[in-house]
Order: C-alpha cells, then structure tokens, then sequence
C-alpha cells in the first residue's frame, strides 16, 4: 500500500476542521436561512430537534447488529453529502426537509465518535487535544467569513455541501488506520461482556444532565446577555473568548490527561460548570464577571470532553458504540431536552435560567460522585 503524503495526524485535524466547519454552517447560518425561506418558528425547531434525536436513537440499533462497522462508517460519509445536495430541491416542502435533516443527522451522529476512537488509538489521549483544536479552529473560522461575506443565506447551503464533501474525503482516507475492518477492538481491561449502559448507570445519568445545563447557555446566553444591557458585539466577543479558551485547553491539556485520573478530571468540569452558571445568575449584567465565566468553557467544554470520551474508550471494549452512545446521550438526548427545558424556564422566569441551569449541574456532579463510589465498591 502506498504511504499517504499526509501523517495520520493531519488527517484527523482536516477531518475536525472540515466536519465542525460544517456543523457551524449548519447551527449558525441555517435556521436564519429557514426563516428567510418562509419557515414558521415552529417548524425551525422540529428541523433542529431532529438530528440530536437520531444521534440518541441510532445507537440502540447498532448495538442489536453487533456495533459500527467499516460500511457503515462509509455510508455515513456519502449520506452526508447526498443529503446536503437534497437539501437544494427539498427546500421549499417541509416534510422532505425535515427527513433530510434526519438522515444528515442519523450521518453526521455515526461519523463522529468513528474517527474519535480512531484518533484516541492512533495518536493518544495525551495529542488528542491538539488535534482536535482544528474542529473549534474550523468552527470558529466559518462562522467569522460567512459573517462577512454571507449575502444571500441561501448561499449557505453552498457552503454546506462543499464542506460535506470536504469531510467525506477527508473522513475516508482515515478508514487506513482501522484495523480489521472495525473500530471495535478487544480490551482485556475493560470489563466483559456486551455494551451495557446500566452498569454505568450513574455516569451516563450524569453525561445526559450536564448537556441538559448546556440548553440555556447554547439557545438563550445572546438573549439573556442583551437583555442585561451587553451589546450584541460585545456578547460575540464572549463567544469567542470561550472558543478561544477552549482552543488554548485543547493544546495544553495533554499533561492533565497523561497523569491518568479521567474521572476527577471530569468531575472538575462538571463542578465548574455549576460555578460558571452561577456566576451568569449572580451577575448578569456584569461583563468583568461574563468573562471570567466564559474562561471556565476551557474546562467545561475542552477538558471534560477529551477526559470523558478518553474513559469511555478504556471503561468498555466496543469502543466506537460506546462513542456513539455517548455522543447520542449527550448532544443527542441531552441538548434536545436542554433545549426545550431552557425555552420553558425563559419564558416562565427569564432571570432564574441560570440559576435553574446550576443546580442542573449541581445533579450531574451528584450523579458523578456516585459513580466513583459505585465503581470503587463493584469495579
């Protein structure tokens, strides 16, 4: 076989800087797109309910057919890009573009946690970070160049396309660095025995409640912060000091991820994020205190996602399901519930939306500690 010209390194990092380009296109530019297309609020919102519910639900059905495969992985890859396409002729008919969204999501949700168990094995936890980074370096970059020259939104679709099959390509080199057709691979220190969320149950509980907490931060903090009296340009400086602050933990991070301890790593995280919902109740109209919060997303973003998806790899030996599952719990279950949580909380009482997001995570770290005791009693 011919080498690649490429180490597999930059490989994944044109793969994170492809695949959260297109995510930020998607998050970003498209609901603005819908709006401007004749979509009702309403129907906005069931287009984006529907692919954090597939990344939920598609996990089951892998774990009945014995875990993502090779095929798989690549199917997902060029639905990715097929979907993008449809989404041009399917615009104008709600029903079609709401299936599209389904698929593209149910694609975009396998993609994902396939090459983050190729990267944890190929380079290691200690590298993932710097590679990594590109994603947030990608995702920041699309949102700052369509912000400029973006003028008609349906130009985003585009860009959309494009980027789909950007990551396609890139996404399908990485398939020579598998082994034997699979990502799933015998561990003998993971425990025995097929997938099984209920022998974790606290963990998964406390993965699935964290992301809950994220719903007022994601959908409402440009709301709530403009309504404080912060400008509009202001808070897109608050945005992007938390990626940048996510980018510099990304790069840093790999000492704190070589001592070992994955799970105190996480349950800093999670008690930060409690501390940096907190701190947005406590004083909402103070951009000294905002900045300060949005440093935290360094570890409440950056830290807690490497250390957790690192100890799901080493806590069960069908490593990309077990991604899968954590992907589709979290941004899938998690972001879906958060989102319609936070819009309830807001429109009841729009100044107790981060001190109901606190005690949220108050519950994931809860859950969190009972884990630790759970695993240290029954392993």
């Amino acid at each position: 076989m011919r080498p690649l010209p490429l180490p597999p390194a930059a490989w994944i990092s044109l793969f994170y800087l492809f695949y959260f380009a297109l995510v930020g296109v998607y998050v970003i530019f498209l609901p603005k797109m819908l709006m401007l297309s004749g979509y009702e609020p309403s129907q906005v919102g069931w287009i984006f309910a529907a692919s954090p519910l597939m990344r939920f639900a598609l996990p089951f059905g892998f774990r009945r057919i014995g875990g993502v495969r090779t095929g798989h992985y690549l199917a997902a890859l060029g639905l990715t890009v097929a979907s993008t396409l449809a989404f041009f002729p399917a615009l104008e008919r709600f029903g079609c573009f709401f299936l599209l969204n389904l698929l593209y999501g149910g694609a975009m949700g396998v993609i994902l946690p396939y090459v983050d168990t190729i990267a944890l094995r190929v380079i290691g936890r200690e590298r993932y970070g710097r590679v990594r980074l590109w994603g947030s370096i990608g995702f920041m970059a699309i949102a700052l160049w369509l912000g400029k020259v973006l003028v008609d939104p349906r130009q985003s679709l585009v860009y959309l396309a494009v980027l789909a099959a950007l990551t396609a390509v890139s996404g399908a080199v990485l398939v020579r660095y598998e082994h034997k057709g699979s990502t799933e691979e015998t561990d003998e220190s993971a425990p025995a025995g097929r997938f099984s969320l209920g022998r974790y149950w606290a963990f998964w509980i406390s993965a699935f409640l964290l992301q809950v907490s994220f719903g007022g931060f994601y959908n409402f903090f440009t709301i709530y912060e403009t309504a404080h009296g912060v400008s509009l340009e202001t808070t897109s400086w608050l945005w992007s000091f938390g990626v940048l602050c996510e980018i510099a933990m990304l790069f840093w991070q790999g000492p704190l991820l070589r001592r070992g301890d994955l799970l105190g790593l996480i349950e800093i995280s999670v008690a930060t994020t409690a501390l940096r919902w907190g701190i947005f109740w406590l004083w909402p109209d103070s951009l000294p205190m905002a900045f300060a919060a949005q440093s935290l997303h360094a570890l409440n973003f950056a830290l807690y996602y490497t250390a957790a998806i690192a100890y799901v790899y080493d806590l069960y030996r069908e490593k990309a399901l077990a991604q899968q599952f954590f992907l589709g719990i979290t941004f899938g279950l998690g972001g879906s519930v958060g989102a319609v949580s936070a819009g309830w909380v807001y429109e009841a009482d729009p100044n107790g939306l981060f001190l109901f997001e606190a005690v949220i995570a108050l519950l994931s770290w809860g859950t969190l500690r009972i884990h630790r005791l759970r695993k240290a009693r029954h392993g």
